[in-house]
């Protein structure tokens, strides 16, 4: 009902590339220029070789509709840190049940203790998806990061596995509700 996370595969590159590309995604990211497929798939042979990174595609009613990450995988403190974004053209309520798999697999499959993110000050609606999924701001690095001569802040935001436990079956009931409707 709100969908599936499952691994990349080779194919999936072209398409995922194309959605990193658009300019609404590339607004609310720190690299913002346009990747190039040479980029891209060098991205891709690094991620292989690494033990700290996994991502996922999104997968709602047999379509792919987003990508989610994540980064930093520190098995020692059972942390890391995540981001997701959706298809330029993905359905109404996309993001929300992206996250909600994505802390489900962070604490469940992966068994973390905590999962962190960054995000730019002026994305309020992510922020604000966050708090809603239980994150809490843990702080603001102040004018931290430069866009087009303008520095803005940055938002970290975490929660913790037990914080998710306890706010968990709230919000899959909110989703598979607005899900019927």
């Amino acid at each position: 009902m709100l969908g599936l996370l499952r691994e990349i595969c080779t194919n999936d590159l072209e398409m995922i590339l194309a959605w990193r590309n658009a300019p609404s995604v590339r607004a609310n990211m720190y690299t913002r220029h346009e990747i190039s497929l040479q980029e891209h798939f060098a991205w891709w042979q690094r991620l292989q070789l690494r033990d700290d990174q996994r991502y996922f595609i999104y997968e709602y009613n047999g379509k792919p509709t987003g990508v989610v990450g994540f980064n930093e995988i520190d098995l020692i403190n059972s942390i890391s840190s995540w981001a997701f974004y959706s298809a330029p053209d993905a359905p109404n309520g996309t993001g929300s049940r992206m996250e909600f798999l994505a802390l489900d697999h962070a604490f469940t499959a992966m068994r973390l203790h905590k999962l962190a993110c960054e995000v730019l000050a002026f994305n309020s609606a992510v922020i604000k998806l966050h708090q809603k999924f239980n994150f809490q701001i843990e702080g603001v690095l102040r004018e931290h990061h430069l866009i087009r001569d303008k520095y803005v802040d940055i938002y970290k935001m975490g929660i913790l596995s037990r914080e998710w436990e306890d706010h968990r079956a709230f919000m899959y009931k909110k989703l598979t509700k607005l899900s019927r409707a």
